[in-house]
């Protein structure tokens, strides 16, 4: 399968991960320094890519990314190729955790469902596709949170009102943002029972190859079982379950 690879299409993509690595714009030197290839290789790949209409120059000897990706950004988030890509993902996750699964998407300050799967038992919590839940109060919505630019949150914290659903709710401003960089550092984030009482759920992120959240996935249910004496066994599987849905998306190297 290897010897099917065009190394020249490869080396081009890793000019291109440059960018999604955080670089705003790349001269040849900094392209040749980061590919470990001489400056002349550097000028023809990157001059072979503004040609293709991947980049850009906007200064003699600078390279920013084209406009192209734009359209191509769009028409990936309205393919709806992720929940076709983690439904058999949740299916998996709820016949080994027992609990009901679900995963979201980021749209307007609140996360929305985009895929669930149930347990095979006769009593579970259930949820709707494209039911959409407050951020400061749910699992999922507060690991979006956690995921934003420090702006991200200060701009959703100027709109958001706080509001106390449960007696478990986190209603000041500064309690909140601790908890978000506690949920950033550990990887995880949990509800319990702050949106609805006797709810309770568990949630990490998925996320691209350079960090950025693109979905999450939890476990949920009406037991606080949920997050406290299973909580090491269904955060394992949760995180197994992540890696499955980045490799899906992206691929192994």
């Amino acid at each position: 399968m290897t010897s099917q690879l065009n190394g020249s299409v490869l080396k081009a993509f890793k000019i291109l991960d440059l960018f999604a690595a955080g670089q705003n714009e790349l001269t040849a030197k900094e392209t040749a320094d980061a590919l470990d290839i001489n400056m002349i290789t550097a000028h023809r790949f990157l001059h072979t890519l503004v040609h293709a209409g991947a980049l850009r120059v906007t200064s003699r000897g600078v390279f920013r990314l084209g406009y192209m990706f734009a359209d191509l950004g769009e028409r990936v988030l309205q393919g709806d190729n992720l929940p076709t890509i983690l439904q058999p993902i949740l299916d998996q996750l709820a016949r080994q955790t027992g609990e009901a699964c679900m995963a979201t998407e980021f749209d307007r300050d609140m996360a929305v469902c985009i895929a669930k799967a149930l347990p095979d038992r006769p009593l579970y919590v259930d949820i709707r596709i494209g039911s959409r839940l407050d951020a400061f109060c749910t699992a999922h919505g507060k690991l979006w949170l956690a995921h934003m630019s420090p702006e991200g949150q200060d701009r959703y914290f100027k709109n958001a009102e706080l509001t106390g659903m449960t007696d478990q709710t986190i209603t000041d401003i500064n309690t909140l943002k601790t908890e978000l960089a506690t949920i950033h550092e550990q990887g995880f984030a949990t509800n319990n029972g702050e949106r609805e009482h006797d709810i309770y759920a568990l949630a990490v992120p998925i996320t691209t190859q350079h960090g950025k959240m693109i979905s999450a996935l939890s476990v949920f249910g009406a037991s606080p079982t949920t997050l406290d004496q299973n909580r090491d066994h269904l955060l394992a599987a949760l995180q197994t379950a992540a890696r499955s849905a980045q490799q899906s998306l992206y691929g192994t190297d």
